[in-house]
């Protein structure tokens, strides 16, 4: 992985990797999410990834959209609990346009008022199309059930009472807190010489203020594993297990996020599928999930299934925890499972939007890149008994908290 590195003036920093694709990929992350919201602020970074969109003082809203879909380029922005981003998909040749519309964008917007009360309103269906769909409302709720009164507990789509209060200086105040040059990564993958992206970024981001530099993240402590059922208007029963995990920096992430690919990855052999789903029939969807944050994780099973049919379900998968809890993997299990998840890293590797959008999160989390190299030689390194070791921590069925939603 040839990849170069710069720190601007202002202590933006910029992680670029050279290809000859004709197709160039940039963006910019901020440190910046949900969980460094206050109490009343909850909803703000996802509020101001839409707000920005809405008018700088060189372009309204018609001028920020056509900008770069006018050259065929994709522009869009996405919010997560630990960061904000927004990024460009162009031709190589149009390096500049996409940089300076990002900076313009990010730094430089108005928050018209009147384009504010039309987002609040876009936001709010957003809301009420996330409580129509249980499959994804369940793993907020579940997140808010294990995180209970701690900012990482609270969705990324904020309350409705909130948003209808919040203004322009609410957003002034939270961009001027937050986004600081500390916490913004420039990341790009594409065909351009190195000195020339320096130039273009030290041009359009060298102006980004300082802010003031108040926040502090709170970390999470005190975990109690909870189990709680709701009625809900649905026409299947939907569950969700999990636990607390491994963040960014603990050496385990990578064993942990095999043993989940091993349990309920993507592959169609994974253990739950080929339990629950083929050998016994009883639901369409099954998986599990690893989700790490900078200081805390969460490792999730999630299941869908006929009204009637849960505690049968649950009995076995409560069988395969079972099994990666008390029996070891073989040598040739485990050979099968590095192999798997290595070849799966390896095909997601070869998406230059994937690349760029790692190396951004990678520098802005742990201060580097990660290579697929490096990752792959940290896989082959995994054993059974590590494997074994984090199933009996993780998957204690003492330890579990359970979500459910019912049908009425």
């Amino acid at each position: 992985m040839n990849y170069r590195e710069y720190r601007l003036p202002s202590g933006i920093r910029l992680v670029h990797e050279p290809t000859g694709s004709p197709v160039a990929h940039c963006g910019v992350y901020i440190g910046t999410g949900s969980r460094d919201e206050e109490e009343r602020e909850h909803g703000m970074a996802h509020f101001i990834e839409h707000a920005i969109f809405k008018g700088t003082r060189r372009r309204k809203v018609y001028h920020i959209l056509t900008r770069l879909e006018n050259i065929g380029a994709d522009l869009n922005a996405f919010t997560t609990k630990e960061e904000t981003c927004v990024y460009a998909s162009f031709q190589r040749g149009y390096y500049e346009r996409a940089l300076e519309l990002i900076a313009d964008i990010l730094f430089d917007s108005v928050f018209p008022e009147k384009e504010l009360l039309k987002e609040k309103s876009v936001i709010m269906d957003e809301i009420n199309s996330w409580k129509d769909n249980p499959s994804d409302q369940i793993f907020d709720d579940f997140e808010e059930l294990v995180f209970a009164g701690h900012p990482l507990g609270r969705n990324i789509l904020g309350k409705k009472a909130n948003l209808k209060r919040f203004t322009q200086a609410h957003i002034r105040h939270f961009i001027e807190k937050n986004y600081t040059p500390d916490q913004i990564i420039i990341s790009s993958v594409g065909d351009i010489p190195f000195q020339k992206l320096i130039r273009l970024a030290e041009r359009y981001f060298e102006k980004v203020p300082s802010g003031n530099g108040t926040r502090h993240r709170i970390p999470f402590s005190g975990y109690q594993p909870v189990r709680k059922q709701v009625r809900k208007n649905t026409f299947q029963t939907h569950c969700i297990l999990g636990n607390l995990a491994c963040g960014f920096g603990d050496p385990r992430r990578i064993p942990v996020a095999l043993l989940n690919n091993v349990l309920g990855g993507p592959g169609m052999n994974s253990r739950l599928n080929l339990s629950v789903r083929e050998k016994h029939g009883l639901t369409y969807n099954i998986e599990s999930g690893y989700t790490p944050y900078a200081d805390t994780g969460l490792f999730t099973i999630y299941l869908g299934v006929d009204n009637g049919l849960l505690d049968k379900t649950l009995h076995f998968v409560d069988l395969e925890l079972e099994k990666l809890r008390k029996i070891k993997l073989g040598t040739n299990q485990m050979n099968i499972a590095r192999r798997q998840f290595i070849g799966q890293l390896a095909i997601a590797w070869e998406s230059n939007l994937g690349r760029m959008l790692s190396m951004g999160k990678g520098i802005l989390v742990m201060e580097r890149v990660q290579s697929l190299e490096e990752m792959c030689r940290q896989i082959g390194s995994v054993t059974a008994e590590q494997l074994q070791e984090i199933a009996c921590e993780m998957l204690d069925p003492d330890r579990l908290s359970r979500l459910t939603f019912l049908s009425r």
